[in-house]
């Protein structure tokens, strides 16, 4: 062999830039973590500074022992339980493992350990709820208060009837329905819908306030009119007037349940002192308030004839308030656009514009202005 043909030995290269030394060096990361986790992130800085600066590894090489690093001082830091928020203070610890002279154990004292108790959420939306215990570091869970054990998907509809806290556990359970639901009287019992009161009689005002106080909520409530020749009134026209206005019919009947399906109905008829007729129909829907109104009314017929619906008499041509007013029959008010007879007669609308009956557009006699 020629020696001037043999390569050189490469130079030895110290211990501490060897892929041992590194490998070392990466376990005690893990070891130190497991003690202290603050020790064992700058022993982790040292590695990478090492692993970056003298190992003699290639670049994905070291990309890998970085990732490893940080895996190690984890994996150290949370097999040690220096990651669990719920961990026992060490003042809590030494209290605990005091004992005096005599071997008696002195325990820590109860209400130390007591955590605080957790705030009414009744009556607030879910969602909002669930909102506030986890931001006070509770755990929130929900379900069904009423007994169809129905599933909670969009919690902002629904209202907390009843909670259950487990202080130790730091966890609440909230028993919710939905908004437009009463709570049943216990968590898991049947929903308290109120139950629909007699107001069939009453002024519109009175029956109001007993549908309030039955717990009827007053946006199910319709309004409509028994009368043909009279328009259903709103419900700020009917407050407006509400000793004039009275409850003829009523839907649904006494004593039924009126929950989340349900419409209230409410059939007002109108009179005052002055009017003829002061008492509902039989039917709904079957009488002219004013009888002049009905295209069947004929003021030829005699002296006086009997309202065939309500029974209240209405009197001829010849007998009608007010006199006459061009050659026609005067009849008192009268509303605008309903059906009149005969063609001629003369009223006056509520407001008190003078108003004549006479062909429409439709062919048929109405009441409109003079």
């Amino acid at each position: 062999m020629n020696p001037y043909n043999t390569p050189a030995p490469e130079p030895s290269r110290p211990w501490w830039k060897t892929t041992p030394a590194m490998l070392g060096l990466l376990a005690l990361v893990a070891l130190l973590s497991a003690f202290s986790l603050g020790l064992g992130f700058l022993v982790m800085i040292a590695a990478m500074v090492a692993v970056w600066v003298l190992s003699p590894w290639h670049w994905f090489t070291r990309i890998g022992a970085t990732f490893g690093a940080l895996l190690l001082l984890t994996v150290g830091a949370g097999l040690s339980g220096q990651l669990d928020d719920s961990r026992t203070g060490p003042v809590d610890a030494k209290a605990a493992d005091k004992v005096p002279a005599n071997g008696t154990t002195i325990s820590a004292s109860p209400s130390a350990s007591v955590p605080a108790k957790a705030a009414d959420y009744t009556g607030r939306p879910l969602n909002e709820a669930e909102k506030d215990v986890r931001s006070a570091g509770y755990t929130a869970i929900n379900h069904d208060a009423a007994d169809e054990d129905r599933v909670i998907i969009l919690r902002s509809g629904w209202t907390v009837c009843f909670q259950e806290s487990d202080a130790s556990a730091k966890t609440i359970d909230f028993a919710a329905v939905r908004t437009s639901e009463p709570c049943p009287a216990k968590d898991g019992g049947p929903l308290l819908w109120p139950k629909m009161p007699d107001v069939v009689g009453a002024t519109y005002d009175k029956a109001v306030e007993d549908l309030k106080q039955a717990g009827v909520d007053l946006d199910r409530v319709t309004l409509d009119d028994v009368y043909l020749d009279i328009d259903t009134p709103t419900a700020a026209e009917a407050a407006k007037d509400a000793d004039n206005w009275r409850v003829c019919f009523q839907s649904p009947d006494k004593g039924i349940k009126v929950d989340s399906a349900t419409t209230v109905t409410l059939d007002l008829g109108q009179w005052t002192d002055a009017d003829l007729v002061q008492h509902c129909p039989s039917k709904k829907d079957t009488t002219y308030k004013i009888p002049a109104n009905d295209p069947a009314y004929d003021s030829d017929d005699g002296n006086d004839t009997t309202d065939r619906d309500s029974g209240a008499p209405h009197r001829d041509s010849s007998a009608s308030s007010g006199g006459s007013t061009g050659g026609g029959t005067s009849v008192g008010t009268v509303h605008p656009g309903s059906f009149c007879s005969p063609a001629g007669a003369a009223g006056a609308s509520q407001a008190g514009t003078p108003m004549i009956c006479g062909p429409a557009s439709d062919g048929r006699n109405r009441w409109h202005r003079a």
